[in-house]
């Protein structure tokens, strides 16, 4: 990406940890659910549903389901390489995560790309998962390298219509 457009966006985060405990914290229910979701559910192709410990694969379906928010995302596993790459649907999107190690530390890459480009997913989905990567990443870190959450698990903030273009610990 040379420059920034409305189909796709990256965000990068260095976080003091291996690249493989990053992946087993995006490539496992239990791991996605320790510092992003409120629940996770994996099947593979053929139905099953995937153990907490489980690596995803490619060619799964997921549903996940957030603190404060209802509505569920439905998706699939595109690639799941078992070290340090996952790429999903998301949204009318899709979601690439790339997982490498730099000077002693790791670096996330996360980038979101075949966004639509009309009004709505401008708004919705690039300017709302924008932000939103954004405090989910630096929530990863907080929890890896400090043991703490960021995000409001405990005050209901869905009260307020635009709690998710509001808060920032959504």
């Amino acid at each position: 990406m040379e420059k920034l457009e409305w189909n796709s966006f990256t965000k990068k985060i260095y976080i003091n940890t291996s690249v493989e405990k990053l992946y087993n914290l995006w490539a496992t229910q239990k791991g996605i659910t320790s510092w992003f979701l409120k629940h996770a559910e994996y099947k593979s192709p053929s139905g099953q549903h995937r153990k907490p410990l489980e690596h995803i694969q490619k060619g799964d379906t997921y549903t996940w389901e957030w603190h404060n928010w209802d509505g569920k995302e439905e998706g699939k596993v595109l690639e799941a390489n078992g070290k340090d790459y996952v790429e999903i649907t998301f949204e009318t999107s899709k979601v690439s995560v790339l997982l490498e190690k730099k000077n002693n530390v790791s670096i996330v890459t996360l980038t979101q790309f075949d966004i639509p480009t009309d009004d709505e997913s401008k708004l919705r989905v690039h300017f709302g998962c924008s932000n939103g990567w954004t405090f989910w990443l630096a929530n990863l870190k907080a929890y890896i390298e400090h043991g703490i959450l960021l995000n409001e698990t405990e005050i209901n903030l869905k009260e307020n219509e635009l709690a998710g273009y509001q808060f920032v610990n959504m």
